[in-house]
């Protein structure tokens, strides 16, 4: 081959490689001049800004009617702590809100006809998120009653009945225990931190401290995070859209209208019973948990309120 063609092959060769090399080392054009990006002047990374977002905390918040001390920097930061997590956790929290229809009104109405702040709803929110959920301990339903103190307050619990399950009953159980740890404490917020750790526990550390109040008192670390959770339900359901939640009226769920049935013998097969009202066996059971195996067993002088959607 001649030597001038080489002369071109290898010129051609360079000429492309240096081309390569340009494109690579270029570096490609961002527009930062948009409101998704911080200031680079300011030495900030080029985040978008609504990737995370601060959350406003109230100046002021009572619990129960009594007031929570923002201005210490402690308190603050355990209210603040318990927001985020609510609110960043938006999967559990939307279904929270949209199941929360079905229940907060009648607890609303239970809670103001027993004397018990409206408050404390978020206390069963704390307690197991509105749903019939079993404890590592055994504690069970909206209001996590352990069995002895089930029975101690009314609720019917053995292997055919678990009233922990009838949310509407353990409500009104959950009353009667609340006020009468008022009675003991003759302050709301003290009976919300007992409700966790039983009165006696709560007790044994205000007389170990020599403080009543929850928050001077050094306690566990689930006690500690309680009220300020309760607190966080408050502040979130209370102003849904200031943390990212805009559901409409008609994302929230309910319940089919229901009919009462009343029961005062024993139901050998509750399948076969609910068949008979023209109902499936899920649907006994999705509406009335507090039964637990497939008959019901029904004592003498005693009667069972079944609940079952109306039909058209």
């Amino acid at each position: 081959m001649p030597r001038y063609h080489l002369f071109f092959i290898y010129g051609m060769l360079a000429l492309c490689l240096a081309g390569i090399g340009a494109i690579l080392l270029q570096k490609p054009t961002i527009d930062t001049t948009g409101p998704q990006f911080m200031d680079r002047q300011q030495g900030m990374s080029p985040i978008p800004l609504d990737s995370i977002r601060i959350f406003p905390i109230p100046d002021t918040l009572s619990f129960a009617g009594e007031r929570v001390p923002l201005d210490r920097q402690d308190i603050f930061e355990r209210l603040e702590r318990e927001i985020y997590s609510i609110a960043y956790w938006q999967s559990n929290t939307v279904l929270l809100m949209k199941r929360s229809a079905k229940y907060l009104p009648e607890i609303s109405k239970t809670l103001q006809e027993q004397g018990v702040p409206d408050d404390f709803k978020y206390l069963a929110m704390a307690e197991s998120g509105l749903a019939n959920v079993t404890s590592p301990a055994g504690a069970k339903g909206f209001w996590q009653f352990m069995q002895g103190t089930a029975k101690d307050f009314g609720l019917e619990v053995n292997r055919n009945v678990d009233e922990r399950y009838h949310w509407q009953k353990a409500t009104k159980a959950a009353t009667a225990y609340l006020n009468q740890a008022h009675k003991k404490f003759g302050n709301w917020t003290a009976v919300a931190a007992s409700y966790n750790m039983g009165q006696a526990g709560f007790s044994r550390r205000q007389s170990e401290q020599l403080e009543e109040d929850y928050y001077q008192l050094l306690l566990n670390d689930e006690t500690s995070r309680y009220i300020f959770r309760i607190l966080a339900y408050k502040v979130i359901f209370e102003n849904p859209q200031d943390y990212g939640f805009n559901l409409r009226p008609k994302d929230y769920y309910q319940d089919p209208e229901m009919e009462i049935v009343t029961v005062d013998k024993d139901i050998s097969n509750l399948a076969e019973w609910a068949k008979g009202q023209g109902y499936s066996y899920k649907e006994l059971k999705l509406y009335n948990p507090w039964m637990r195996e497939r008959n019901l067993n029904v004592r003498r002088g005693r009667t069972y309120q079944i609940l079952l959607p109306k039909k058209s």
